[in-house]
């Protein structure tokens, strides 16, 4: 098994070859979020090459509550903060876009951006740690679904995961769903 920074690496690049900021690429994901309308759910602001689930969000946000994450802090879980439609964004932590204001929400569905996912759910992110912190809390509390969403070419049979890494309950790309 190779080890996360070359995993990483490898990874990055696949998505930065796979990435088309053109493309309509949530059709998939908006078709899994029908399916529970009206549930709490947390998307992201995509940053650089990630796949965006913005027209994804906005559909959901006609039938309830969304929010971004909020990095508090380095080690510590991801909160969340309501978000709508052309909502105003300030830069929050490492240049992720948030709300400028909102209420903070609590998740019952997280879509997760990630650099590298396996079809068993395995999820590869950037190293802080705070999905596999957010997710291990919010489960501890309710059920909580981990939704990976990424390009069909981020995917990687051998990553190289730990005992601390939340897995992902459901895989969408903009070329099909995967069921771990």
């Amino acid at each position: 098994m190779i080890d996360k920074t070359a995993a990483r690496t490898a990874a990055f690049a696949r998505r930065q070859a796979a990435h088309d900021p053109n493309a309509a690429t949530a059709g998939y994901l908006s078709e899994v979020l029908a399916g529970y309308r009206g549930v709490p759910l947390a998307g992201y602001m995509a940053m650089r090459t990630e796949i965006d689930p913005t027209p994804a969000m906005e559909e959901a946000a006609a039938h309830g509550p969304i929010g971004v994450p909020v990095i508090m802090g380095r080690g510590q879980p991801l909160q969340f903060r309501t978000w709508e439609p052309d909502c105003p964004l300030v830069k929050g932590e490492f240049g992720a876009m948030i709300p400028q204001t909102g209420a903070w929400m609590t998740p019952q569905i997280l879509i997760v951006p990630l650099v590298a996912f396996s079809r068993s759910g395995g999820r590869l992110g950037y190293g802080g740690g705070f999905y596999d912190r957010t997710l291990e809390k919010l489960r501890a509390a309710q059920p909580t679904m981990a939704i990976g969403f990424a390009y069909a070419a981020q995917e990687d049979p051998q990553l190289p995961l730990e005992p601390t890494d939340q897995p992902l309950d459901l895989i969408v790309t903009e070329t099909g769903i995967i069921t771990p």
